[in-house]
């Protein structure tokens, strides 16, 4: 195995030692770690320039991570979110199955949008009053709401799937279409984990039924919140605002980060038109949005090292030397198991647009088409979801105050259920020769 390929698993083996055992915080982590590494690799003076790069590549992310927590951290002060919580109360009626499977109805119709954090941003802060007040583990709420968005975030205009799109130059029915029987039962999953999940914790928590009386106060205790802030006259207005900033979205009319700072801008001026009201909820609102932005920084100069160095490419490169010829005939069954371990260690762009496509090139020898591998590259999508490189994680992470290892602990089981249920159906399909 290539040197380069060796020290960058050491380097990323000791990233997720230290981090999961909590030795370092994943800020620190990210940026000592690499230097460290990268120096070995011989960056030398150059490991400045790849520092700033990596910055460079993740200052969209940053700011659109910033400035939606903003958003939506007002629109919460506001109470555009406070008749949804009210009618999810009124339904679920305290009863545990009914909000962990109602968590992954709601992150699976979020998650259409195709965005990661605003899907957290609005599954917890819907959900999070209700887990804490019938007394349901954050880690529920984290695990259910991550790997139901990580199967619906395959929509086509989704991070992953344009990448592949653009890279492979395929059709989007070639793929999208063809993985859909894959996601549904992979939804079916997580509801049936949801209800075995839910009826646990019936029994731990003594769940029998919970009495109007309590309904009454609990939903006394959301609308009587923050009564200063809220601005139910303008319910509407708000709705139609994010309604409009997820269409945005969705239909890609502007980078995310543009339409999050106009949408900030605009949710200000409606509902704090005072320059004080407005600096006094941008102060209270920044402390959340800086933690997030200094860790995707600190992810940027992981990144920019990692590949910087060659490190990422070397790694891929070696995994893939890995298969030898004689297993040509199993190559689309052998992409769809590696594509785990790979996008867990390297971000989107560098899976997308630098390996999948030798995968492609490789495949083409064997007469496989680019459609083929662009479906089952996207198969360890829920894997990748799990990833400390993501951005999102670690707001989701923050919001529900869960450890990346109590996450990664119980997640990581129900990701490969999602995996193999892809695989099975596309076996089962035709899709995924054996």
């Amino acid at each position: 195995m290539d040197f380069l390929a060796v020290l960058g698993f050491i380097m990323i083996i000791s990233f997720m030692y230290l981090v999961m055992s909590e030795r370092m915080s994943p800020f620190s982590a990210m940026i000592i770690i690499p230097i460290i590494f990268g120096l070995i690799a011989g960056a030398g003076p150059g490991i400045g320039k790849m520092m700033m790069d990596g910055v460079k590549g993740v200052v969209g992310t940053a700011t659109m991570l910033m400035f939606s927590i903003l958003y939506f951290g007002i629109m919460i002060d506001a109470g555009l979110f406070d008749p949804l919580i009210l009618k999810i109360l009124e339904v679920v009626k305290g009863d545990p199955l009914k909000i962990i499977a109602g968590t992954v109805v709601l992150s699976a119709f979020m998650a259409l949008g195709g965005d990661g954090s605003t899907t957290f941003m609005v599954v917890v802060t819907t959900m999070l009053p209700l887990y804490k007040r019938i007394g349901i583990s954050t880690v529920i709420l984290s695990v259910m709401t991550l790997m139901t968005t990580s199967i619906f975030n395959l929509v086509p205009w989704g991070g992953a799937t344009s990448r592949v799109l653009i890279a492979l130059n395929v059709e989007v029915s070639d793929v999208i279409l063809k993985i859909m029987p894959g996601m549904g039962l992979a939804l079916t999953f997580m509801l049936v984990v949801a209800c075995i999940v839910g009826k646990r914790e019936r029994s731990k928590l003594g769940y029998t039924t919970m009495n109007e009386e309590l309904l009454q106060e609990i939903a006394a205790s959301v609308q009587q919140r923050n009564t200063h802030l809220k601005r139910p006259d303008l319910f509407w207005v708000n709705l139609i605002l994010t309604l409009g900033l997820m269409s945005g979205l969705v239909f890609e009319v502007a980078p995310l980060a543009v339409l999050f700072e106009m949408g900030v801008a605009l949710a200000l001026i409606i509902n704090y038109p005072s320059l004080n009201e407005q600096r006094s909820r941008i102060a209270q609102h920044a402390p959340n949005a800086i933690n997030i932005a200094t860790i995707i920084f600190s992810a940027g100069i992981f990144m920019g090292i990692f590949s910087g160095t060659k490190m990422s490419d070397a790694i891929a490169l070696s995994l893939i030397n890995m298969i030898p010829a004689s297993l040509s005939h199993y190559m689309i069954l052998i992409t769809a198991l590696i594509s785990a371990p790979i996008t867990f260690l390297v971000t989107n762009d560098t899976y997308y647009f630098a390996i999948v496509p030798i995968f492609a090139k490789i495949a083409a020898n064997y007469g496989i088409e680019h459609a083929q591998i662009a479906r089952v590259s996207l198969m360890g999508h829920s894997v990748h979801f799990l990833s400390p490189l993501i951005g999102s994680i670690w707001l989701l992470l923050g919001m529900t105050e869960v450890s990346l290892r109590d996450l990664q602990k119980y997640a990581f089981p129900l990701a490969l259920g999602i995996m193999t249920i892809y695989i099975l159906t596309g076996i089962v399909l035709g899709l995924i020769p054996v």
